[in-house]
C-alpha cells in the first residue's frame, strides 16, 4: 500500500527504508531543505545500546534539585508559564519511581540491541560508511558512590542480554590510550564492548540514497504539513504547503509521523496528545589536529554528562539538557562547559579553537521510553519521542513500526502503543 512518512531525521528514514523493504510504496514529506537538519545533525553520535537506563530514575530528583540556578547543570530546567512543561514535569517524577525505571530501563534495553543488530545488518547490505567506529563505549565516573549504584545497574542489565564489564585503571589505557593524558581523576569505569559510534547526519543521508535507488521512494521537501483531513477513525488525507506558499493534499494509504518535537503540536488539532517535550541539548564539532593524542573509542563521562566521539578527522562531544521549550539558541557558556570537561580528558591534539557549536531538541517522553505504534485512527501510526537515543534505536523502531502498519508482530518485545 502507499504509506507517507512525516519526517526525515534518522528515525524517518530508518522507517521509509523498512516500509519498502515490506514492499509498500513510500513517499516522505518534511519542511527543512534536506533529510537529518534536526536532532540527527549533529548529535552525540553514540549508538549506546549500555545507556538504557532512563533520565527519569530515582536518583533524578534530587540531582534537579541540587542543579536549579546553575547555569553549567547537566540538567537545567528552565520554568517557563508553560502548562505543557510542568505536566511532563510532573509526570517525568512519577516515572522517577523503583519499578517503573526498571520497566523502562528493559524496554529501552530490549529495542536497544534489537536496533544495533539491525544496523549492523543494513551497513553491511548497503555498505554503508559514516564514519563509524565499532571499538565500544567506554563509561568513566569520577564519583565513588555514582559509580557503585552504576555497578548495581550493570547487574539487571546484564541478566537482560547487554554484554557489558566493569574496567580498572590499567584497562583505561588499554582500551584507549588517549586518556593517559587526562587530569579527570577516574575512580572507575564500564565498558560496552558492542556499542557503537557514527555519524546520524551521514547515515541519515546514505540510507536517503539507498532508498531512491533501491526502492524509487520519493522524496518531497521544503514542504510543511499543515494538518489531516478524514473521519473519527481514519486519515484521508494530509494538507501541505511548500516554501513558495503553495498549498495540496496528499493522499495515502497510510501515515507514519517521525517529526520528534514537533509531534505534539502536529496532532493535537486532530484530538490527539503525546507526551513530548522539546529538551535542548549542545554539541561541538572540533577538528582533530594530532590523532595520535584524540580518543577513537567512544567515552561518556558520566558525572560530567559529556559523550565524546570519533568522527574521522573531528571530535564530536555532546552534553547537556535544557528544559526551555522550543528555544534552539546556543548558550556559550554551557558549550564552554562542555569543552572545559573535555579538555580536562584529552588537554592535546584537538583544536578546541575552532569548535563548531550546534544546538538541537531532543523528543523526550518522561519515561525516555519511545511511542511507537498506532493510534485511535486506524492508519495513522507514531514513530517518535526518542529522545537523546535516537540513533541508538532508529532500526529497530523503523523495523517494528513497518511492521505494524503491515499488519504483523514485530519482532522485538516492547511496549508499543
Amino acid at each position: 500500500m502507499r504509506v507517507i512518512v512525516v519526517g526525515s531525521g534518522v528515525v524517518g528514514m530508518t522507517s521509509a527504508w523498512f516500509l519498502a523493504e515490506r514492499g509498500h510504496e513510500v513517499e516522505v514529506i518534511d519542511q527543512g531543505s534536506g533529510s537529518a537538519l534536526g536532532a540527527s545533525y549533529a548529535n552525540g553520535g553514540q549508538i549506546s545500546v549500555s545507556q538504557a537506563e532512563p533520565w527519569s530514575n530515582p536518583g533524578a530528583p534530587i540531582k534537579v534539585l541540587k542543579w536549579l540556578g546553575r547555569e553549567d547543570a547537566p540538567l537545567l530546567f528552565r520554568l517557563r508559564a508553560d502548562l505543557r512543561q510542568w505536566s511532563w514535569g510532573l509526570r517525568f517524577l512519577m516515572e522517577c519511581l523503583p519499578t517503573r525505571t526498571h520497566d523502562n530501563m528493559l524496554n529501552i534495553l530490549r529495542m536497544g540491541l534489537f536496533s544495533r543488530r539491525l544496523l549492523q545488518e543494513l551497513r553491511d547490505s548497503e555498505r554503508l560508511q559514516y564514519n563509524q567506529v565499532t571499538k565500544g563505549i567506554l563509561q568513566i565516573h569520577t564519583d565513588e558512590a555514582e559509580f557503585e549504584a552504576a555497578n548495581v545497574r550493570l547487574a539487571s542489565q546484564l541478566e537482560y542480554g547487554l554484554d557489558m564489564s566493569i574496567c580498572s585503571r590499567d584497562d583505561l589505557t588499554r582500551i584507549e590510550p588517549a586518556l593517559a593524558q587526562s587530569s579527570v581523576p577516574v575512580v572507575g569505569a564500564t565498558y560496552a564492548a558492542d556499542d557503537e559510534s557514527g555519524d546520524a547526519h551521514v547515515f541519515t543521508r546514505q540510507l536517503e540514497e539507498a532508498c531512491k535507488r533501491k526502492h524509487k521512494i520519493n522524496f518531497v521537501y521544503d514542504t510543511k504539513v499543515l494538518g489531516f483531513l478524514g473521519s473519527n477513525d481514519s486519515i484521508h488525507g494530509v494538507r501541505v504547503e511548500t516554501k513558495d506558499g503553495m498549498s495540496a493534499v496528499k493522499n495515502s494509504d497510510a501515515y507514519v509521523i517521525a517529526t520528534g518535537s514537533a509531534t505534539d503540536a502536529l496532532l493535537r488539532p486532530i484530538g490527539l496528545r503525546t507526551s513530548i517535550y522539546p529538551v535542548k541539548g549542545y554539541s561541538l564539532t572540533i577538528p582533530v589536529i594530532d590523532p595520535s593524542l584524540a580518543p577513537e573509542v567512544c567515552i561518556t563521562d558520566e558525572n560530567g554528562k559529556v559523550a565524546i566521539s570519533r568522527l574521522g578527522d573531528f571530535l564530536r562531544v555532546a552534553g547537556t539538557a535544557e528544559v526551555n521549550g522550543y528555544d534552539l539558541s546556543v548558550n556559550d557558556s554551557r558549550c564552554e562547559g562542555i569543552s572545559n570537561r573535555v579538555k580536562q580528558l584529552f588537554p592535546r591534539g584537538i583544536d578546541y579553537e575552532n569548535a563548531r557549536k550546534w544546538a538541537g531538541l531532543r523528543p523526550m517522553t518522561p519515561s525516555s521510553v519511545p511511542i511507537i505504534g498506532g493510534t485511535r485512527y486506524a492508519n495513522l501510526f507514531l514513530n517518535t519521542g526518542h529522545g537523546t537515543l535516537g540513533w541508538t534505536l532508529s532500526c529497530g523502531s523503523g523495523a517494528a513500526i513497518a511492521d505494524i502498519v503491515s499488519g504483523k508482530k514485530p519482532e522485538v518485545d516492547f511496549s508499543f502503543t
